[in-house]
């Protein structure tokens, strides 16, 4: 099993969330990209906007006939109250009228349910490009890419970020559509009835705008505060609650009340001015809006006493004025939306655009593998500067090779550049004489078999993580493989045996246990070439046994690389190689080290002497 594969198995800790209200950095460029993805739908987006204006005009035109129906109403109810001969209320032009009106709210909303139905499977589809793209990408990115970034960011990225764009595209995008033929709309309509009255609505919006702004100002950095403070309320909580046993031990629970108490205080003032400053904004455009009305009634009953508009307009002109705001607000609203959306569209195309591991110019494939490995002059360096300089390594098929050393000396590296995760600088390695670079890397790393010091199990059955080692393994391999390992005892103690299913941390069963399942998906998998990392580090002596058996037969018969971290374990190894900064300064077997009294002996000492103090 491969580190890459290891790599998903991790939750997504780490990743930070894209706040609203983020500016992209390239927001005409990135745009442009996002909308690139909806081409192949452009006859669906089309067909959306039609039917959103036509559901929209449907709605603005309502009120008008409205007023229509009113002012046939009023005045056949004023004629007969003055005694106007033949005078009397058309009950039959106001049902037709009613009838109209309901017919076009009906036909409105068909058109907008067609609107939302088209635009559920735009959003949907390319929703479902973007995430088939990530995950094709996320398949070609080197292992550099997986090390240098918080896993929890690229699960952000696929996830969070990815679902703003789909809720933006099937939301905010129509009702975008919507608000601006509304607002135009509505300006039409009311300009229709009257230019003064309409001039008197507009005036009055902006003047709500221009109270409002200073204030949504002052807001926002109390909201901002009021989530930073939450950040570090909810880190301090998960700290402490995490870290349960240890604050515990060292009584540290009274300075953690104590911290939590200032963070809550200083998120509870926060918290309490966001929330005043913010709840005067609907007040006072309550109140402008308000004057607005008052203005509107008074100057539109003095131009129904000239005869200059009808009643049912300045009620048609009421609910206009009425409307008008909230497609105004929600435009503004959306505008912020499309601005986080756009930035999110931004964070996703950057990891799209990642360097992609080298692209292979070869289908060398070896039909068998003995086994036998070389390093020659590898020179591999993270940066600039050498990590492995000139390294020269010969193993014979079936060997097992320990490679030993202090933190950092470039042990994992090495088995990293064995497994071509990262490209040497120079110099090459070979298996059975063909250099590794000339073999696809899916090929080369079936090669492989591994068993790491911290195990990678799957949320599923005890079965299918085993079978995860090899396509189309049977029941019988899989049981054949649990034995060798050690583990198909402790499989049929569970209540549901191998159907047992494993939960996302696999924590229902011992880390004992999850190591024996790691060495039977590599007893089942069967490869020439092992590479097995300390495994034994966090278990019990009983259950240490076991690994080692079951290790031991998994190395019987194939080339290993053991990365030793106790020494004893490693006392039979068939060649030993001692890294430091980076080089291979010593190899041989145990006894020829020990005899050679350098580094080796030193670090094997230095273990002995502290089990034997402790």
């Amino acid at each position: 099993m491969s580190r890459q594969q290891g790599a998903m198995g991790h939750g997504p800790g780490g990743g930070s969330m894209l706040m609203m209200g983020q500016k992209a950095k390239n927001f005409k460029g990135t745009l442009l990209r996002l909308l690139s993805y909806l081409k192949p739908r452009k006859r669906k987006l089309v067909a959306v906007f039609i039917a959103a204006i036509i559901s929209t005009v449907f709605v603005i035109i309502g009120p008008k006939i409205t007023g229509k129906a009113i002012t046939v109403l009023f005045e056949g109810a004023y004629g007969k109250f003055k005694g106007i001969p033949g005078a009397a209320i058309d009950f039959e032009k106001i049902g037709q009228l009613l009838l109209i009106l309901a017919g076009l709210y009906v036909l409105s909303s068909l058109f907008n349910f067609l609107q939302q139905y088209l635009m559920s499977t735009v959003s949907q589809d390319t929703v479902f490009d973007l995430r088939r793209d990530v995950n094709q990408k996320l398949e070609k990115l080197p292992l550099k890419y997986f090390d240098g970034r918080p896993n929890g960011e690229t699960l952000s990225r696929m996830t969070n970020d990815i679902d703003l764009i789909g809720s933006t595209l099937q939301q905010s995008l129509t009702q975008f559509i919507t608000s601006i033929v509304t607002i135009l709309g509505i300006i039409i309509m009311m300009l229709s009835i009257s230019p003064l009255l309409t001039l008197i609505s507009i005036v009055s919006l902006g003047l709500s705008m221009f109270v409002i702004r200073p204030i949504l100002k002052r807001s926002q950095k109390h909201f901002a505060d009021q989530q930073k403070t939450l950040g570090q309320l909810n880190g301090h909580i998960e700290e402490m609650y995490t870290g349960h046993q240890v604050v515990k031990a060292f009584g540290y629970e009274k300075a953690a009340i104590s911290q939590f108490k200032g963070i809550n205080e200083e998120l509870y003032r926060a918290g309490s001015k966001a929330q005043f400053i913010s709840g005067i904004i609907m007040p006072m455009m309550f109140f402008i809006g308000n004057l607005s009305y008052v203005l509107i009634s008074v100057i539109g009953g003095f131009l129904v006493t000239k005869r200059a508009i009808s009643i049912g307009d300045i009620q048609a002109f009421i609910t206009y004025s009425k409307q008008f705001t909230q497609p105004v607000t929600q435009t503004a609203n959306i505008a912020n939306i499309i601005q986080s959306t756009v930035a999110a569209a931004e964070r996703v195309f950057e990891l799209l655009d990642e360097e992609e591991e080298q692209k292979e110019q070869t289908d060398t494939v070896l039909n068998r593998t003995e086994g036998a490995v070389r390093f020659e002059h590898v020179d591999f360096g993270y940066g600039e500067s050498l990590l492995i300089e000139d390294m020269n390594i010969e193993v014979a098929p079936g060997q097992t090779v320990a490679i030993v050393g202090p933190t950092g000396a470039g042990k994992t590296t090495l088995i990293n550049l064995l497994m071509r995760f990262y490209e040497l600088n120079g110099g090459k390695i070979e298996i059975d004489g063909t250099d590794t670079r000339k073999m696809p890397r899916s090929e080369l790393r079936r090669k492989f078999g591994m068993v790491l010091q911290d195990t990678w199990l799957f949320h599923g059955t005890i079965k299918e993580n085993i079978a995860f080692g090899k396509t189309g393994a049977t029941d019988e391999e899989i049981i054949i493989a649990a034995r060798t390992a050690h583990a198909d005892h402790f499989i049929r103690t569970l209540p549901e045996g191998y159907e047992t299913v494993l939960n996302e941390e696999a924590s229902n069963i011992s880390q004992g246990q999850k190591q024996l399942l790691t060495i039977a998906r590599a007893v089942l998998a069967d490869p020439p070439i092992m590479i097995l990392d300390e495994a034994t580090s966090n278990v019990d002596t009983r259950t240490e046994i076991y690994i080692q058996k079951a290790m031991n037969h998994l190395m019987k018969g194939r080339t290993s690389f053991v990365i030793a971290h106790r020494l004893s374990t490693i006392k039979d190894a068939d060649l030993i190689l001692v890294m430091d900064q980076g080089k291979v300064i010593e190899q041989g077997t145990h006894e020829t080290l020990l005899a050679a009294d350098g580094f080796y002996a030193d670090l094997y000492n230095s273990q002995f002497s502290e089990k034997e103090a402790g």
